[in-house]
């Protein structure tokens, strides 16, 4: 069975979804993706190889959360997701 947090989590995923990029400032972007990732998949496995701006931003943002808890990660998403 699913934890409270877990489905606060995908709530939060979802409403954060229904908002448009244009309404959101790059950092925020940038913090929701870092935060999802690292509540999903925990610490980033790999080195920011990529070529691609875009991408290689991302990946940092993903890898400054390293040795952040999975449940921290969700908290501070639902969190951040709470204020858009």
């Amino acid at each position: 069975m699913r934890n409270d947090l877990d489905i606060q989590f995908k709530e939060a995923y979802i409403q954060a979804s229904r908002v448009s990029q244009e309404e959101l400032a790059p950092d925020v972007m940038l913090k929701l993706y870092a935060l999802y990732k690292q509540a999903t998949l925990g610490d980033n496995p790999f080195k920011n190889n990529e070529t691609d701006v875009r991408s290689g931003f991302k990946l940092n943002a993903w890898i400054q959360l390293r040795g952040m808890t999975t449940t921290m990660a969700k908290k501070e998403y639902i969190e951040l997701v709470n204020t858009l």
